[in-house]
């Protein structure tokens, strides 16, 4: 588990985010979101469609091509 930023982002701010393997697996709101006023933490499977949307907020997700 990775330790939450000192200044963490605001959570759902962008509608449409660009994510890599390595931050997979991959959950809405982002770990360096602020929780506060966001909704629940939900895990999204993006690795076989390479894109995936978030049921609670609709931001969109979108798996950068890198090393397999």
């Amino acid at each position: 588990m990775t330790a939450a930023p000192i200044h963490p982002t605001q959570a759902n701010a962008e509608k449409r985010y660009v994510v890599t393997r390595a931050d997979l697996p991959l959950s809405c709101p982002l770990p360096s979101m602020a929780l506060w006023n966001s909704h629940p933490r939900v895990y999204l499977p993006i690795e076989a469609e390479r894109e995936c949307q978030c049921p609670y907020c609709g931001s969109l997700f979108v798996l950068e091509d890198g090393p397999r």
